[in-house]
Formats: C-alpha cells, structure tokens, sequence
C-alpha cells in the first residue's frame, strides 16, 4: 500500500504501533467523508507493514472526534451532499474472509488482521462512537465523554450502533444511551464496560504503548489474528459449532512453526521469536 496525501490525518509507524491521529483539531476531529477515506488507507498501510503489530486510532488536541462535521450534516438534510472520491486514497482493508457482517462503512474494523485500538483522548460523540466501538479495545482518557446524539438529531442508532453497543453494555444500558443522548463520563464507561481502561490524560498513549510493546514481546501475530477472527464470527454462532471449529484450529495451531517455538521459548525461558505478519 503506497503513501497518500493525507490532509486531515496524521499517519505514523514507531514499531510495534502504527498510530492514526484525527488532526482537525480546530474543529475537535470533527468526521468528514475525506477523513473516513485517510484513515481506511492508513489502516490498509499499516495492515501491511510488519512493523505494526498493532494500530492506534487517537485524535489530536481536546478530543477524539465531535462525530459528524456538521456541514457533512447539512448537506446531508439539503440533499446537496458531495460523494467526490480521492482515488489515491482507494483501499480495501480487513480480512473478507471473517465475513460481510464485518465489513460494512466502520465496521471494516474488526475484520481488520492486526489489533486495532482506540485511544479516547476526550469528547467522543455522535458518530464518532460507533468507529470506536468497531475497534478491538477502547482506552480512554480521565477526560473522555461519550454521547451518542442521534435522538437529539432526529436520527436513529447509525453505523451498526445497534448491534455493537448492546454486546458491549447490554440491551437496557445501551437503550439509555441511545434514547437520551446523556453525556458519559470516563468512569462510568469504565463500569458499564464501554471502555477497557481509564487513564491520566498524560499516561493514556504511554498505557497503549506499553499494551502493545508486552503482545510483540509476548504473542504470537498469528495467534492475535485468529483469535480476533474467532471472537467476532462467534458472536452470532451457537456454542457447539464454535468449540468444533476451536478443536480445529487447535490441531492445525499443532503444526505451526508459532506452537513450535513457544513452547520452546517457555523451556528456554526466554521470550519467544515469533514472525511478523
């Protein structure tokens, strides 16, 4: 995947992270439709290079994103909106065999090969929620705060809201959420599971860092690969046929070079070699 011109992102690899930055920061990271095809090319980029074992989506300034810009949102009720594609900017990330169900607008993201985190560095709204849900792991700043505004906008839940934020709160929790459009603070995120940790704003991407340096140092690639893979496609499975399809990757995990030297490494008492994929 060749560089692109990106304007309203900034795209960067200091292995093991590739990190993405949201960079409006006058306009609070506010989402645009150029924005949302910078970053599915960096995250196609970075799905490519070895070097990222995982990729960081964080926002410059104040916050992570103010959801939708509202010109975006004005000329979407005007009827006038723009659909003009940069064709440097084409790109297809993600795994199509974890299936359609994971490869929609945002959701893209879970079919995504390699870790993708979210490092909520403040206000989280509107549409810019159901992108940080469609990442694997959600790390948020002290200052963060959600609100899903769609009932306050005559909308409805977007962008696979609907599916994802139940999985994560639950029916009853997520239906708060999204009816009211109340602000959420960090902790109380923290506690209906919205998001994996809560940190000092001047710690939260030294804590992503850290996470991600201990799974290059640690982890099998291949290993993270499959198991996301596993998790989102068992989502809506029954039990049974997820434990046949587990004793099958288990036999086949027998005769990769991975198992292999893991088990060495765990004899040798070293930390394991692993491959870059």
């Amino acid at each position: 995947m060749s560089e692109a011109p990106y304007e309203q992102i900034l795209y960067e690899v200091d292995d093991p992270i590739a990190t993405i930055t949201l960079n409006r920061p006058e306009a609070l990271n506010a989402w645009t439709d150029r924005m949302g095809e910078e970053v599915r090319h960096a995250v196609a980029r970075a799905e490519e290079d070895p070097r990222a074992v995982a990729i960081v989506l964080t926002g410059a300034g104040r916050g992570f994103c103010a959801g939708a810009d509202m010109k975006l949102l004005r000329d979407i009720s005007q009827g006038s909106r723009a659909q003009e594609r940069d064709p440097a900017l084409a790109a297809d990330p993600g795994d199509a065999s974890v299936g359609e169900d994971f490869r929609g607008t945002y959701t893209y993201l879970m079919s995504v090969r390699k870790p993708v985190i979210a490092a909520l560095n403040g206000p989280v709204a509107g549409m810019a929620v159901p992108i940080a849900l469609a990442c694997d792991l959600r790390f948020a700043s002290e200052t963060a705060l959600f609100t899903l505004a769609f009932s306050k906008r005559g909308l409805v839940a977007e962008w696979g809201s609907a599916w994802l934020l139940p999985r994560l709160v639950g029916p009853a929790c997520a239906l708060d959420l999204l009816w009211s459009s109340r602000k959420v603070g960090a902790e109380e995120a923290l506690r209906i599971g919205l998001v994996n940790r809560v940190l000092a704003p001047d710690a939260l991407l030294p804590a992503v860092r850290a996470y991600v340096e201990e799974l290059a140092a640690e982890c099998s690639p291949t290993s993270l690969r499959i198991m996301k893979r596993q998790v989102y496609q068992q989502l809506s499975r029954e039990l049974g046929p997820s434990e046949r399809e587990a004793i099958e990757l288990m036999l086949e995990s027998f005769e990769a070079p991975d198992m292999k030297e893991g088990v060495a490494a765990f004899l040798d008492k070293r930390k394991p070699r692993f491959e870059r994929v």
